[in-house]
């Protein structure tokens, strides 16, 4: 039994998938007319599909398209002789590579995405949407970011109980190897994971302690009691931050007082703010008595202590961010962007990830399948490319079968009249042509595995 369904969005932008040698400075150029030929369309027609695509707003200004992130080609040969080329780097050349990690679900990618400007990570409300380390490389100016997107951190024997593969397990902690920072991102809306950090994280953050790290509260919109904001930074720093004491008062006489980002970077802005609770709260967290070093930061402790842990108190900075709406998002990269120091860069400038375009969109049309079919349905469809190929009219066609492993699960994932594949097809496909800024079809079909 099978079905098949075609979805297909324009958006006037195709690039050839010839099996010869790429010459890159001839895809370069290729990149330098899309950026030109966007900016055409904004200024002389205002409803040109490809300023929808990318976002762009009645205010944008030519200086705003210009540093908007470019697309990823669709072309792996093209991909990949673009990440191995030399990088257009500047002179004075920073980097930072920044390790994020953080529970399943806590809004990694969603993060990920925020501070690139586009979506090329999947996000679902379900948890293990990433399965494996991502590198998303951030470009501006003379700096380049490169954020390492891994897996929601999991115990070893939740691995083995649920069959899950050893990269969900392993890959948070190779992403360490190599990191200049370390971003803690929480969940602050869950009651369990804003009162506790994770042992495996604090199992992380105790071996790689000689890496810089900061925390980051995420989902600070869905937290009604703002008090219990300076709670969780007092539990999750263990009231410490930047290897001094932090005097972290109560809010319960100011419940009404609004969130910033709460960083010792950031402080100087208390002085010329409009909200004297917003002042207030960011002094609470960051006035530092002037003891010498808090005598916990001197010593990791024992296995048995790290388990017994809730918080880590060699954090540097505090943030509050709500990654889903953006809400001081920029803080945070330019936060990162001060962070960086001289160095080269890994990555040419038109790179946004080091991912394959074929890995991109298996993990696109999986989030579908994660957010549109139930329980572990989901988890347990392999998915098979049949073809990957440039069509008559210069556009992406990709034919992907789906295999289930149950009758009724095919029955589940085709929907009634067709009308859940025929979706997936649909959001899958739009999220593609924003990716590779090209017209995409998308064939689905699906089947038993024998």
């Amino acid at each position: 039994m099978w079905f098949s369904r075609l979805c297909a969005v324009r958006v006037g932008c195709s690039r050839a998938l010839g099996a010869s040698p790429i010459d890159c400075s001839s895809f370069l150029n290729r990149r330098l007319a899309q950026r030109v030929n966007v900016m055409v369309a904004y200024g002389h027609n205002k409803d040109s599909a490809i300023k929808h695509i990318i976002g762009i707003s009645e205010d944008t200004t030519s200086n705003d398209l210009i540093q908007h992130p470019p697309g990823v080609s669709y072309n792996k040969a093209e991909h990949d002789s673009l990440l191995i080329q030399r990088p257009d780097q500047p002179e004075n050349s920073k980097t930072l590579r920044v390790a994020i990690l953080g529970a399943p679900n806590a809004g990694k990618s969603t993060l990920s995405n925020q501070l690139l400007g586009r979506k090329i990570f999947p996000v679902s409300k379900k948890v293990h949407t990433t399965r494996c380390q991502a590198q998303c490389v951030i470009t501006d100016g003379e700096t380049q970011l490169i954020l390492l997107d891994t897996p929601g951190m999991v115990n070893p024997s939740k691995v083995k109980r649920h069959h899950l593969e050893k990269s969900l397990l392993q890959d948070p902690w190779d992403s360490l190897k190599s990191a200049d920072l370390v971003l803690v991102l929480v969940d602050v809306s869950e009651h369990w994971s804003r009162n506790s950090l994770s042992t495996e994280i604090i199992k992380c953050l105790s071996q790689y302690q000689y890496i810089p790290s900061i925390l980051v509260l995420n989902k600070v919109d869905l937290v009604k009691k703002k008090a219990l904001l300076l709670d969780s930074t007092n539990t999750l720093t263990e009231g410490i931050v930047n290897k001094k004491t932090a005097v972290i008062q109560s809010m319960a006489k100011s419940p009404k007082a609004q969130v910033r980002v709460m960083s010792s970077s950031q402080m100087e802005t208390c002085e010329s703010s409009n909200s004297i609770q917003d002042c207030e709260l960011a002094t609470n967290l960051h006035h530092i008595t002037e003891e010498n070093v808090h005598p916990v930061v001197k010593k990791v402790g024992t296995v048995k202590d790290l388990k017994s842990r809730k918080g880590w108190p060699h954090f540097q900075d505090v943030f509050m961010l709500s990654a889903v709406n953006g809400d001081e998002v920029q803080t945070l990269k330019k936060y990162l962007l001060n962070l960086a120091k001289p160095g080269e860069w890994e990555y040419h400038s038109d790179i946004v990830t080091s991912q394959s375009p074929q890995e991109i969109c298996n993990n696109i049309i999986r989030e579908k399948l994660l957010e549109h079919l139930p329980q572990e349905i989901p988890y347990n469809v392999m998915q098979v490319t049949d073809a990957w190929e440039e069509g008559p009219a210069g556009e992406l066609v990709i034919r992907q079968t789906l295999l289930v492993q149950k009758e009724n699960h095919v029955k589940l994932l085709i929907g009634p009249g067709g009308q859940v594949v025929k979706q997936i097809a649909l959001e899958a496909g739009q999220d593609l042509m924003n990716i590779f800024l090209c017209d995409v079809r998308l064939h689905l079909s699906v089947k038993i595995k024998k």
